[in-house]
């Protein structure tokens, strides 16, 4: 905490009331000896106290008092005997004080701990703010998926694990009129650090043709795992492999994950 944090949260009135703990008061008092404003802020705060104490406490001189015995002086001579006040003024004047300190101090507390509530609220609010654009965000990224997936013009390919990943899955939707491509790769596992996953669309005759139509890139920020591929003209079957990050200009067949045919 900065000085000036200490300074306004009230923590070294308590301080100078003794209302905190053992530890608490050497924190402060080491950190006083450290820091002039800290020091020079409870002089302060202790002058104001005195000041306050003795605003309780008023008392004549004696000068003063011999006055008033004086004119005090009765017709036959005689006079009113009087005692100078005992101290209860003085000590009562002490114990106001104190009272008042400690009220003070209580309210201190109490407006410490109602700052710390309001900014703990605003943190809590702030969560759930964040939290409801992110929930948001997925809903809408679950309609347009759902669009996707009923789309009567979309052509579904599944794709099964191979020999490189057998629990491995995925699936195409193909639409043959747009063109338009979208992968679901929620079976595919995180690829490794420096590898990313590429589709292909494969001709299988008269030889087999590889054709690259995209990268699952950002594959672990993509909660949903639904990825727009480059467009389709023509395609017997659908195939993943795992490739360096960036890609291949072929595929390596030994890290085919999933095939399925059209």
């Amino acid at each position: 905490m900065e000085a000036q944090q200490y300074i306004e949260s009230g923590i070294l009135e308590l301080y100078v009331y003794g209302l905190l703990s053992e530890k608490e008061n050497l924190e402060i008092s080491e950190l006083a000896k450290k820091n002039p404003d800290i020091e020079n802020e409870i002089i302060s705060i202790e002058k104001a106290v005195m000041a306050l104490s003795s605003s309780f406490s008023p008392f004549h001189s004696a000068a003063n008092f011999e006055k008033i015995k004086a004119n005090l002086k009765l017709k036959d001579s005689k006079t009113i005997n009087i005692k100078e006040a005992s101290n209860w003024r003085h000590y009562a004047g002490w114990a106001a004080a104190v009272l008042l300190m400690l009220g003070f101090g209580y309210q201190t507390l109490e407006l410490t701990k109602s700052r710390q509530a309001v900014s703990e609220a605003g943190n809590e609010k702030n969560k759930i703010q964040r939290d409801y654009a992110y929930l948001s965000e997925q809903n809408r990224e679950t309609k347009k998926n759902l669009v996707i997936v009923r789309d009567i013009k979309n052509t579904g390919v599944t794709l099964g694990g191979q020999a490189a990943s057998p629990s491995s899955f995925a699936k195409v939707y193909w639409n043959k009129e747009t063109k338009t491509t979208y992968i679901d790769a929620a079976g595919l596992p995180d690829p490794p650090k420096g590898m990313v996953y590429q589709v292909w669309s494969l001709k299988l005759s008269p030889v087999l043709t590889p054709t690259s139509i995209g990268l699952l890139d950002n594959f672990k920020a993509n909660s949903q795992k639904m990825f727009a591929v480059s467009q389709t003209y023509s395609a017997e079957a659908f195939g993943i492999t795992l490739e360096p990050e960036g890609g291949s200009p072929t595929p390596t067949m030994e890290q085919l994950y999933t095939l399925g045919k059209v």
